[in-house]
């Protein structure tokens, strides 16, 4: 029933046209412009849809505006530009704060940059996210790095393993993966130079750090890592070397 209700939602969604304004917005996100003329119209409708579909909050005094719906929606989109939006069917919310915060159920000072959870909720602060999309090629993007864990949570677990394509992807992908996460803990020169040290928490942030580095490094990754370039290019659906 539910599934149903989305697919119709979806369609209307598609069929109305990209709203004008939003395009000054897009000026604020890099990889925009890298996209041919297939995938830009692929983007827009996969945009207006997420952005439509998505319900966004504003915590911490933060308000939504239409900046901040484009540029989430944009970089939640751009990791399933090649899989479907069908892998962001669990997400419902996305709450945003105007720069860090603190957890409200953590005693300690640590502050929090974004987070995802597993009832369908992604936290982002809104300052680490412009902060993410303003050099997109140092491997650090809070977006991407939190929208690469709803793609995680998809069969149900924080684990590093999001639903793949085919059932004989799964073993090539655990054993890549895993032995990359060793290397990484290991402080192995490769993965150091490549990967962010916070993969090395478990094997979810691997994954998120791993997908971090695939879209914003994908050069370096292929070139040192190329083992894990391969597992991550055949999940994600596309070189983006080809565009850099």
């Amino acid at each position: 029933m539910f599934g149903v209700f989305r697919w119709w939602r979806r369609r209307r969604y598609a069929r109305k046209p990209f709203p004008q304004q939003w395009y000054a917005h897009l000026g604020h996100v890099a990889f925009y412009a890298q996209l041919d003329d297939d995938l830009r119209q692929r983007f827009h409708t996969y945009l207006k849809t997420f952005a439509w579909e998505k319900h966004f909050i504003g915590a911490g005094g933060q308000e939504i505006d239409d900046e901040i719906r484009v540029v989430v929606s944009a970089a939640a989109v751009r990791l399933v530009l090649h899989l479907g939006l069908g892998y962001y069917n669990r997400l419902t919310e996305i709450i945003v704060y105007p720069s860090h915060y603190k957890h409200p159920d953590r005693g300690d000072d640590a502050v929090v940059f974004g987070e995802a959870h597993t009832w369908g909720t992604v936290v982002l602060s809104w300052d680490a996210v412009r902060h993410g999309l303003a050099n997109p090629r140092d491997g650090h993007d809070t977006a991407t790095h939190e929208f690469a864990h709803v793609l995680d949570i998809g069969d149900g677990a924080f684990d590093g393993t999001p639903d793949l394509r085919r059932f004989a992807d799964y073993s090539p992908w655990a054993k890549v993966m895993s032995k990359n996460f060793t290397s990484l803990r290991a402080k192995k020169k490769q993965h150091r130079k490549t990967l962010r040290s916070y993969g090395a928490t478990n094997e979810a942030e691997f994954f998120a750090v791993a997908t971090e580095a695939f879209f914003e490094k994908p050069q370096q990754m292929r070139e040192r890592l190329p083992e894990l370039y391969e597992q991550l290019e055949r999940f994600y659906g596309f070189d983006p070397t080809r565009r850099v």
